[in-house]
C-alpha cells in the first residue's frame, strides 16, 4: 500500500473491500476522506449535464485517490474489479502531519502527480489523433503489466466502451484503431483482453504522431 516514509498512516488507515461494479467515492460528496488502492482497479469519471459521461482516469494498486480534492470530489470512482483500498480520514491526518511533518510532504507529492496525470489528459483530448490518443493509452500502462513471449503485455480489465470514454472517442473508432495496429503487427490481442506490444517503437512514433 505504502512505502517506508509513509508507514505512520497505518495508523490512521480504515480497510475497505468494494465488490465490482460498486461506487466507492461519488461526485459532489463532501470531501472528507481520501484513498489508496491496495488491490484492483478502478475508473473515475465525470457526469456531464446532457447526461455524458468522461472518464478522467484509471487507477491500479498503489495509486491514491482524492488527494487532490478541494471541499468535494470532482470526479465519481466505481471498481473495475473487485478492490481492496485504504481509507483516510482527513481530520484524524492533521495531527499526525503535526508528529510527522514528511507525511504531508509525500502526500502532497502524491497530489501533484495527480495534477500532472489531469494535465497529460488535457493534451490527449485536445490535441491528438485517435491513433495517437490509443498508442498513449497502451504505452502508459495505465493498468497491469506483464511479459509474455519477450513482448510486453497490458491488461485491460475496462470494456472498451471505458477505453472509448476515456480517449474521447467511439467504441467503432477504438475497435477499428486496435485493428489497424494489429494489421500492422504493432500489438497482439488475445481473447482474454490482454493485449501484446510486439512493436514498441512503432507504437511510440505512433503515439508521437510520427508514424
Amino acid at each position: 500500500m505504502i512505502d517506508a516514509d509513509l508507514s505512520q498512516l497505518a495508523t490512521v488507515a480504515h480497510w475497505c473491500r468494494i465488490p465490482k461494479g460498486h461506487i466507492f467515492l461519488a461526485e459532489g460528496d463532501p470531501a472528507q476522506n481520501f484513498f489508496n488502492l491496495n488491490r484492483g482497479n478502478a475508473k473515475l469519471f465525470k457526469n456531464l449535464p446532457d447526461g455524458r459521461r468522461q472518464i478522467v482516469g484509471f487507477v491500479a494498486a498503489g495509486d491514491f485517490i482524492g488527494l487532490a480534492a478541494n471541499n468535494r470530489y470532482s470526479f465519481t470512482a466505481e471498481a473495475l474489479t473487485d478492490v481492496r483500498l485504504c481509507r483516510f480520514d482527513r481530520a484524524e491526518l492533521r495531527a499526525l502531519f503535526m508528529e510527522f511533518p514528511i507525511l504531508e510532504r509525500r502526500l502532497l507529492e502524491a497530489a501533484s502527480r495527480e495534477l500532472v496525470v489531469a494535465q497529460a489528459q488535457m493534451l490527449l483530448l485536445g490535441r491528438k489523433s485517435a491513433m495517437e490518443r490509443l498508442a498513449t493509452f497502451l504505452l502508459n500502462g495505465t493498468t497491469s503489466q506483464g511479459s509474455r513471449r519477450n513482448h510486453t503485455v497490458v491488461t485491460l480489465p475496462m470494456p472498451r466502451s471505458d477505453v472509448a470514454d476515456y480517449l474521447g472517442l467511439t467504441i467503432e473508432t477504438v475497435s477499428r484503431t486496435l485493428t489497424t495496429l494489429k494489421q500492422r503487427h504493432v500489438i497482439e490481442i488475445s481473447c482474454d483482453y490482454h493485449i501484446s506490444i510486439t512493436d514498441r517503437l512503432t507504437l511510440t512514433n505512433l503515439a508521437a504522431g510520427l508514424s
